[in-house]
């Protein structure tokens, strides 16, 4: 009980502060003590909690606010009076994250200023393999100031951007080629687990730290689609108006209003989430449970109509770059729900749902590599086969041994946290396998 209590302390205070992995051990050990002490005393093991946390809490903020944040639970009356949030420290924080956004909204009309118009006839060879640098460096400049990471750490985000940026820009590939497509495609999402970098504070080897950045890109996520059906309403409405008086502001939107509010709501996402942790966490596993078991029909109705009709995947390029993108969001899925879950409940009827969807997903995975491998020995090695082998063989990975452990979970043979921490721990495989297509595949392949 005393454990479970404690960890669930060590999520929120990992999750919810802007402090590294060691401060949180150090806050932990703290609080260890004061528990073994009145423990010792005589205490209960709740009664020793609720008092060491409540003496943690004058020492420090972070228990404060996490006994704020937990309303029903008792020690809230024995620490937190109503006490609300600081409001200097909170409109400091919304300053920065709006000067962010700002920054970014002018980023994408920066090119402008050199002769590169998003209006240009092949402006798209230059804007859409250069997205992630108009938005992900604004994001991680508002992290990199709320953390206050090291200076080394600083560089290093740096490098990774200066990188990705020449890379992506100064190797001569074939305008349209598949390198460039490849490149293009994949340097998001290694930059967008470099931002995990700035997200975690520096302390990307923490796996609670990864777990925590995994939770704030499903609910930045969601946040940013609410922003954009927003804005979509806000956009069609603006045309109404205007309209309405003889003016056509369409060509204003399209070239100002709609590219600088997207890159700009990509740290304004980023920081609501941050601040409204504690609602959209609740949101985590409404969706789960939502999407979970329409993914896992989806994909049965799909093996069993396979079985019956005796058709195979089709060998086109871009039937396997969907089925694909299929399993990466089965991925994402499982990831999330993992992400939502008491690592100390029981298994329940969900996990076993969760693991026939793992299941689903490795067969349909077994389909599509053998489709690949059937178009590779019909065609030969291109770009886009060997990204979408590699691909294939990296989720196989990942799937497998998910559900071996989520397997050992559901018969009692192992606990839950296993299944989290290879999770948490594959994350660099993804990034390090991005980064190869964005450095290596254009040379390997004479960026055609």
């Amino acid at each position: 009980m005393i454990e479970a209590q404690i960890n669930e302390w060590r999520s929120y205070v990992s999750r919810g502060r802007a402090i590294d992995a060691a401060d949180v051990s150090e806050l932990e050990d703290h609080l260890r003590s004061q528990v073994a002490d009145l423990v010792k005393s005589g205490l209960s093991d709740e009664e020793a909690f609720l008092i060491g946390v409540k003496r943690l809490g004058q020492l420090d903020g972070l228990s404060h606010e996490f006994a704020r944040e937990h309303s029903e639970r008792l020690w809230k009356r024995l620490m937190v009076p109503d006490a609300a949030k600081d409001g200097g420290d909170w409109r400091r924080e919304v300053g920065v994250a709006i000067a962010c956004a700002i920054a970014a909204g002018a980023a994408v009309k920066l090119p402008e200023l050199f002769g590169v118009s998003m209006q240009a006839p092949d402006a798209d060879w230059f804007y859409v393999p250069n997205l992630s640098f108009f938005t992900l460096p604004f994001l991680t400049a508002f992290f990199v100031w709320k953390r206050g990471v090291s200076n080394a750490t600083r560089m290093g985000l740096a490098a990774f951007f200066l990188v990705g940026a020449l890379a992506i820009n100064l190797m001569p590939f074939v305008q349209g080629g598949h390198t460039h497509q490849l490149a293009a495609l994949h340097l998001p999402i290694a930059l967008w687990l470099t931002v995990g970098i700035a997200y975690a504070g520096g302390a990307w080897r923490d796996q609670d730290q990864r777990m925590n950045y995994v939770r704030f890109t499903g609910e930045w996520f969601i946040y940013y689609v609410l922003i954009a059906l927003g804005g979509g309403v806000l956009m069609a409405t603006t045309m109404f108006v205007f309209q309405a008086i003889g003016l056509d502001p369409e060509k204003f939107m399209q070239t100002w209003i709609i590219p600088c509010c997207a890159a700009g709501a990509v740290v304004i996402a980023g920081m609501l989430v941050e601040a409204k942790q504690s609602v959209i966490e609740n949101m985590a596993p409404v969706l789960t449970y939502i999407f979970t078991p329409l993914f896992t029909l989806l994909l049965l109705v799909f093996l069993g109509t396979t079985v019956v009709t005796g058709s195979g995947i089709d060998m086109k390029r871009e039937s396997l770059i969907g089925f694909d993108l299929l399993l990466v969001l089965v991925v994402g899925l499982l990831l999330y729900a993992i992400s939502a879950r008491d690592l100390n409940k029981p298994a329940g009827f969900f996990d076993v749902l969760q693991f026939v969807l793992v299941i689903c997903a490795l067969l349909v995975d077994a389909l599509a590599l053998w489709a690949i491998l059937a178009r590779i020995g019909a065609f030969g090695f291109s770009p886009n086969k060997v990204a979408a082998l590699g691909e294939n063989l990296i989720l196989v990975a990942n799937l497998g041994w998910s559900a071996v452990l989520y397997w050992r979970f559901l018969t009692k043979r192992a606990a839950f946290a296993p299944l989290e921490r290879w999770q948490t721990a594959f994350l660099p495989v993804y990034a390090a396998w991005a980064w190869l297509v964005v450095l290596i595949f254009p040379v390997v392949f004479r960026f055609v």
